[in-house]
């Protein structure tokens, strides 16, 4: 009796899974939604990927060697021109200080004897033994010597001190002074740290990065099938992934007359002057995109283009007149790629089919 109703219980389920797999549902068609043919405005658009950029960048250097002994600003202070950045306070070998000095001995002998033989050949001079053309030739040789013997002082004073006044009047130390009026966007050597010299055959040492902040760009890149669609002045809007809020404007200024290769990609590099920022203060570094407007159009006929099928070169929707729905072709405007322009073969109201995604098997 038993296995009588197990079996009974496992014929009922088994019934109960094919009618629910062929046909329980009741339904003999599939649902589709209606969208109305509306009126919008559309754009199109050229994308463009990069990051918020000082228009300058001004990399700090020294001109003296030496070693940092002291900092006077921290990053992202805002210093003016002429302000003291670095103190790089010498650093001699014992060998380059010996040198020094004794250049300085070896120019003062030099002057000395001279000044004795300018001294002695005057006195001829008056008594007229020697011409004026030797008198004036070793008057020469003096001042050439004196001015050898200041440039020795000169230096060594500035490898010995880290300071030197030169005419009286213009002093030259170790420290650095900042080039121009901004914001201090990277610190790249600390107290301790050594300093080279720049010189016409070396960069030298790279202090910090400097930048006026008040003029800013985004810095980026447009694929090849867009940049030939793009001219100088276009509007643009930005969108910072940090900042999703922010209302950023700004125009094209600069496209690159050449290509670079970013894997498959083949990409260009534009420059967009930003002119209108609402509600935040832009830093440098930011990642962000910029929507750049091609072409625009008002007040058109517009519909969802997922709803418009591209078959043999010809556009088409499916349209519900009545109980029926008939195919019908289209000519289509521009995309923003969400939502097309119909410019012919549909009116303001008419409903579009939207059928539902077809099931993967």
């Amino acid at each position: 009796m038993k296995k009588i109703v197990i079996y009974g219980l496992l014929a009922i389920l088994v019934i109960g899974a094919l009618w629910t797999l062929f046909g329980g549902s009741g339904k003999n068609g599939e649902e589709i939604k209606l969208v109305k043919v509306g009126r919008g405005d559309i754009a199109e658009k050229a994308l463009a990927v990069g990051t918020i950029e000082p228009e300058n960048e001004i990399r700090v250097k020294s001109t003296i060697s030496g070693i940092v002994s002291e900092i006077y600003f921290k990053i992202g202070d805002f210093v003016e021109k002429g302000k003291p950045l670095f103190k790089v306070s010498p650093n001699p070998t014992p060998l380059e200080y010996a040198e020094a000095r004794r250049n300085v001995e070896m120019a003062m002998v030099t002057m000395n004897q001279l000044k004795r033989e300018l001294s002695r050949n005057d006195k001829l001079f008056k008594d007229r033994l020697i011409s004026r053309n030797s008198l004036e030739q070793l008057e020469s040789s003096y001042h050439e010597a004196r001015i050898r013997a200041e440039i020795a002082r000169e230096k060594f004073q500035l490898l010995e001190k880290g300071l030197v006044r030169i005419a009286g009047r213009k002093d030259i130390n170790s420290i650095v002074n900042s080039p121009i009026t901004g914001v201090i966007l990277s610190q790249n050597v600390y107290v301790g740290d050594p300093v080279v010299p720049l010189t016409n055959f070396q960069p030298g040492t790279e202090l910090c990065v400097m930048a006026d902040m008040a003029s800013i760009l985004f810095k980026g890149t447009v694929d090849e099938i867009d940049v030939g669609k793009l001219k100088i002045g276009m509007k643009a809007d930005i969108q910072i992934g940090a900042l999703p809020d922010t209302n950023i404007i700004g125009k094209l200024e600069r496209i690159s007359p050449k290509a670079h290769k970013d894997g498959n990609s083949t990409l260009f590099n534009i420059e967009i002057s930003i002119i209108k920022v609402e509600g935040t203060t832009l830093r440098a570094g930011y990642s962000a995109t910029a929507n750049i407007k091609v072409q625009e159009r008002k007040d058109v006929l517009v519909l969802p283009e997922r709803l418009v099928t591209f078959e043999n070169g010809h556009r088409s929707v499916e349209v519900k007149v009545g109980e029926e729905i008939v195919k019908r072709e289209v000519k289509t405007g521009l995309s923003d790629s969400l939502n097309v322009e119909i410019a012919e073969g549909l009116a303001e109201g008419e409903q579009v089919v939207e059928r539902p995604p077809r099931e993967i098997q």
